[in-house]
Order: C-alpha cells, then structure tokens, then sequence
C-alpha cells in the first residue's frame, strides 16, 4: 500500500490560520478520498508559515470495483418506463437481465464500476480541495482565477512505495505537481527532491525548517525559559502566544533583549501587554521583585554576529512603543493626581452605554446605589461598596486603557492606589469585572463581590427591563455571562442574594434614567429573568457533574430565585441518590406514586385524606404508620433549619419499613375502607417525599 505525501507552498500563512487550515487540508483530503473508495490506516497534517503538508498512510493502490444490481419496470411496462431506467443506469437493453419477480417478469441491471488507481482519485480530490479551500480571507494573484491564503507557489504530491515514488499529475491554473520542496527562505535557499515523509521531514530540517509547530513551540520554550534561568529570572508563561510565535517562523531562535531603565517602573502588566500586542515578545520578570525587566523575541534564522543586529533594532522599536505606553501612564497619573479617580470619570457622562439605559455614568450612579444595598449581604461596608463602584470603571477614557482595552480594570486598580484610596476600593476596580468566564477567579473580597454582583445586576435587569433578551445563540450583551458571573459570585462566596428584591430595587434605578423607560415592570419580567438563572444555573450544575433530572427534581415551580439554598438542596440529593438507599427509595416512591395515580384516575377520586393507622391490618403497615410519624418532625425540623442532608437522612429512615409494607401487603384490598386508607397512607408518603423534591422528574 503507497504512501501520500502533499505539501502545498506558499508566501507566509498568517499564523492564526495555519493549525485550522493543516486540519481543514486533512479533513477535506480524507473524506474526499474516502467517498471515491480509498481508505488509509492514518493521516496527519502540518503547517509552518509557508506549507501546508498531509501525510497519510498505507492508502488503497486503487478504489475496489463496485457491482450494484438495480431492478427496473416489469417487462410489460410502458416503453418509456424502460427509457427511463436506461438512462439512469447507462446501460442498453440487451445488457439488462430479465429475471422473475413476484409481479412477473422485470428487467434487472448490474452494474460494475471499476476501480480508479489511487493517483487519478488523488489528482482529482486534490484539485478540488485547493480550488475549494475555505481560508477565512484568500487573495488572486497574477492573471489566474485560482484563490489562495497567500500566493501558491508549488505543490507537491508523491505515492510512495518499497519501488519509488510517483508523481501524482496534477496541473492548478499552471502550478505543475512534482516531488520538490523548498527549505529555508535565508538559510537553504532551493529547490531538492523528496521519497517520502520521512525523507521529506529530514531535509526539511537539515534545510532548517522544522515541520512540526508543536516541536518549533517546544523549542522556544525550552530556549527562552533557559535563557532565563541563567540569569536568575523567569519567562512568563503564555500559551497562546508561544502558539502564535511558533506560526511566526520555521527555524525558531529565541534571543534575550533588555528593557530601557527608563521603562522598568511602568506596571508590569503594561510591558507585558505592550510587548505582546506590538512586538510578540515574551516577558522576562524578575521573581524577587515580579518585575518585568527583559524580553525575549524569536527569530526566523541564525546570524554571524549571534542576533546583535536584530536586536539593537528590536530594541529601537521597542523603546519607541514603551515610550508611548510610558507618556500615557504618566499622563493619566497627572490627571489622577489633578482631579481624582472620579474626575478622571467625568467623560463617561458623555459616552452612551445603550439608547434606553442612558449613560455611563447614569450606570455607574445606579451600580453605587445597588452595591449599597448589597453591601451587608456579603459583609463589606456599604459607604467603602458605594465609593468602590462609583470609580470602578473611571479608568475607561484614560489613554492606557484607550490604547490597551484589554487593561481596563487592572489599570484602575492603579490609578485607585495612586490616588490614595482604600486598598479594598482599589482591588474592586480589578475584581469587579470577574468572573468572565468557567475559568475565571472568583472575587472574595466583600467589597469586591459587592461591587461586581451590582455590575451585573444592572446589566441583567436593564436589559430584562427594556426587553433585549438573549435569542437563541444570539447574546449581544452576554447576559449569559452575567448571570452565570452572579451564580459563581453567590456560590463561592456562601451569599444569600434575594434575587426578586434585588431585581425591584436594580428597576427602580432604571427607570429613574432621565430619558426615562417605561418598561413592563418588574413583576411581568421577574418569572423571565428567574427562569433565565435557573437556565444558567442547571449549565453550571451539570459542569459539576450534577444530573440534569436532579436538578429539575428539586427546583420548585414557583422558585424564589435563592440561589444558594437551592443548590444545596440539588447537592444534598444528588449525593442521596448515589446510595443504595437513596436508589431504594426513590424506586418506592415511583411505585406508591404510580400505584396511587392509576388508582385515582380508575376511581375518579383523589386519595388525599389523612390515612387512619387504626385501619392498618397487619405488623409492616403499623410500622410504617409509626415510622411516618416519627419521620415528618424530623424532616420539617431539618428543611426548616436547611439541613438538607439532615432531611435525607431522615428519609431514608424509611426504607425498611416502606419496603417490608410493599412486600407483606396488598394495597387494592376487597374491604373497600381498608384499600382507600391505604391508598391514602401511600399518597402521604408522597407528599413527604415532595416537601425535598419532584422525585418523578428523576430518572431511573
């Protein structure tokens, strides 16, 4: 079985591109092949800023020949039924066969289509992958109508067998296929044939051109970090550009630059962005003092003089960059120290947050006010949660953040610093924002979490308020996010949030918005927005490997929107359920539950009294009767304190003597009494099992 090897060359490949373009040239050549009969035993594809490669292996020689047998009208049929079935199978009459049916006689044809040696499928699936390619953006160069990333210069496409290699013949708007590659722009310039994959993959790296981006990231790593390490300091990790860089180059060398000493007492978050953003330097930092005081930068080659050059011009253009970042840090603490974190907010009066929620500053007066009144709900001080959320967001028109939008918050907690201002109001302007994601910290500091819990309140009940709900996939507001950020800020804090009273307050200071809403009000909106959390909340339930049925089991229908007691209502019964008891019980429950709906539907009565342990008959029904009794105190003590493991427990108090009354009685007895009082007593137990949860929303 032959081997493929195809490499398509290129100008450089932007390097965003590269890891989804190799999976789209591997996805779109296999599946191609696949349908046209040729299997393989295991494909991989490469990328480096000028190549796209597939490697497969062990492919089909030739597509296996097919015989189909297709039956067509009876031999009787009109001629144009005949017609018909000819020219959909290509074959004449007097190659079809008549055979007997159970109608009569019919005409049947079988079909042989022969196999197609591996390099025509491959020619004609390749050709159709290139021309079809779906880059996010492509260029047409020259006079060709062929469309490319970047301008295709060569393709190379070989089977290789024990015998040689064979040229698959492919010809794409004059780009002739063949068994060549180059190595290097600089460093090997040329041409040079190749066997096979390996063959290939060697000189490609003797012609210092390392195929594989995962070795090219893995020697920059290793490179750079012991560089480092030499010097006593530590490189800071970031994976998404050490991907990006890898996309960068085919021969990575990593070389260590210094930062000016005019720039080392910038904040490090603004070196190591300014850095990223412009130049794709790793930072090095300082682990004593966690300053940022050298970077390292990866070139495309090796040089005579070990990289000086490079980096005396690196560093121009660097010193260029952190003198802006340096004129805007200290234009913004000019301003701090001129008028203060909430002068420095004074522009947001001017900057619109949505036509129907006023401005930016109309949403941070109604933020202050919320977090006010969250403030003693999570333990901070409400003048210090007012203050925190009014300059929370001031450093938005700074220049930094304008330059950098990415260091809003980190910056006002700064410029807060810089301003004197107390420590926890300085933290709430970095934290407030949290969490943005599944991933995300959470803030713990109550003045924090006072703060970012009013952020997203406003959000939430602004939107609910004037009817921009998230629609299906579409989230413009990431409203989702919000409220998946007030679940994880509730939970992981232990905070009592009264969603409803919280809700009113938040639409009161809304509508008080000078351009003045008039929304629906928040009792035709509140059942939304909680349905809304319970939503987010059974994603983030279900992350913990919670079951979406015990969810649903212990979520009331008219929920009170307490987010805390109600998961752990849903934890204490997920863990009940995963015992033997727990599984017991909820397996007689569904029997008292089924025997009791069917008996009521029969009779048309509902078996809803209170049942009489005098009626009980034999020693498992007098059990159970003393066991219910003994059990409901216990349980209502528990739900009232919100023990509710306390409450599984005492249910599954239970079990024993549900199980022996099921195995030693009969519920449709013939005195009539005797059945209905059991039927009574098996709807009590119902009922117990209700004041904990839906347990027939559970499955199994």
């Amino acid at each position: 079985m032959p081997d493929l090897l195809i490499e398509l060359f290129s100008e450089e490949i932007p390097a965003r591109m590269q890891a989804k373009a190799a999976d789209d040239l591997r996805r779109l050549m296999t599946d191609g092949m696949v349908e046209a009969g040729l299997t393989y035993a295991g494909a991989a594809a490469f990328a480096t800023p000028r190549r796209l490669t597939l490697a497969v292996e062990d492919l089909l020689a030739e597509s296996p020949t097919l015989r189909e047998e297709r039956k067509g009208p009876r031999v009787d049929a009109p001629e144009t039924a005949l017609e018909g079935f000819l020219r959909s199978t290509g074959l004449t009459k007097d190659q079809l066969e008549v055979r007997d049916d159970k109608k009569g006689q019919v005409y049947f044809a079988v079909v042989e289509k022969a196999g197609r040696p591996a390099a025509d499928i491959v020619a004609e699936v390749l050709e159709k992958t290139v021309r079809n390619f779906p880059w996010p953006k492509s260029m047409r160069w020259g006079a060709g109508s062929l469309r490319w990333v970047r301008p295709l210069h060569s393709i190379l496409a070989i089977l290789s067998t024990e015998e040689g290699a064979q040229v698959v013949p492919l010809d794409v708007d004059g780009i002739v296929s063949g068994d060549t590659t180059e190595g290097h722009r600089f460093l090997s310039p040329g041409r040079f044939a190749v066997t096979g994959f390996e063959d290939y993959a060697a000189k490609l790296k003797r012609a210092h051109v390392v195929l594989d981006a995962a070795e090219r990231a893995d020697m920059i790593w290793a490179e750079a970090t012991n560089m480092a390490f030499a010097q006593g300091l530590e490189v800071v990790e970031d994976k998404g550009l050490l991907a990006e860089v890898a996309g960068l180059v085919e021969w990575p060398v990593p070389l260590m630059g210094a930062i000016g000493e005019d720039f080392l007492e910038l904040p490090p978050e603004v070196l190591q962005t300014s850095m990223k953003e412009h130049q794709k330097f790793f930072s090095v930092r300082d682990p004593g003092t966690g300053k940022i005081v050298k970077y390292v930068t990866v070139a495309n080659r090796t040089t005579a003089d070990d990289g000086a050059t490079i980096l005396a011009g690196n560093g121009k253009v660097l010193a260029a960059r952190l003198a802006d970042a340096k004129f805007f840090w200290e234009n913004d603490l000019r301003t701090v120290e001129r008028v203060g974190l909430e002068g420095m907010a004074e522009p947001l009066a001017n900057v619109t947050f949505h036509n129907k929620l006023g401005t930016q500053a109309e949403r941070i007066e109604r933020i202050a006010a919320l977090a006010r009144e969250i403030a003693p709900l999570v333990g901070a001080d409400a003048d210090l949660a007012e203050q925190a959320a009014k300059v929370a967001k001031a450093d938005l028109p700074s220049e930094m953040v304008y330059e950098f939008p990415e260091l809003q918050g980190l910056m006002g907690r700064y410029y807060a610093e810089a301003a004197g201002l107390d420590q926890s109001i300085a933290n709430a302007c970095e934290a407030h924002y949290s969490p943005l994601g599944p991933s995300d910290d959470v803030p713990t500091e109550p003045v924090s979490v006072a703060v970012a819990l009013a952020d997203k309140l406003d959000t939430l009940t602004g939107f609910w308020a004037i009817d921009e709900k998230p629609t299906g996939s579409k989230d413009p507001f990431a409203l989702r996010r919000a409220a998946l950020g007030i679940i994880r800020l509730v939970l992981e804090n232990g905070v009592r949030l009264p969603l409803p009273p919280m809700v009113k307050k938040a639409d009161i200071l809304v509508c008080m918005n000078p351009d003045g809403i008039s929304g629906p009000g928040p009792e035709k909106y509140i059942p939304t927005l909680l349905s809304f959390f319970a939503d987010r909340l059974k994603v983030h339930l279900r992350s913990e490997g919670i079951r979406h049925d015990v969810i649903d089991a212990a979520l009331p229908e008219e929920w009170d929107g307490d987010i805390l007691l109600l998961v752990n209502r849903v934890r204490a019964l997920q863990a009940f359920l995963d015992t033997e008891d727990g599984a017991n019980l909820t397996a007689a429950y569904t029997r008292a539950s089924n025997i009791v709906r069917a008996e009521e539907g029969k009779d048309g009565v509902e078996y809803t009294l209170d049942p009489n342990p005098d009626l009980a008959e034999n020693a498992s029904e007098t059990a159970l009767f003393a066991v219910l009794d003994a059990v409901e105190p216990k349980l209502a003590a528990a739900l009232g304190a919100e023990k509710f493991e306390d409450a599984m427990t005492a249910l599954a108090g239970l079990r024993e003597p549900l199980d022996a009354f099921f195995e030693e009685t009969l519920i449709n007895s013939d005195n009539q009494i005797v059945r209905r009082n059991r039927l009574c007593l098996l709807n009590r137990i119902k009922a117990l099992f209700a004041r904990i949860a839906d347990f027939g929303k559970i499955e199994g």
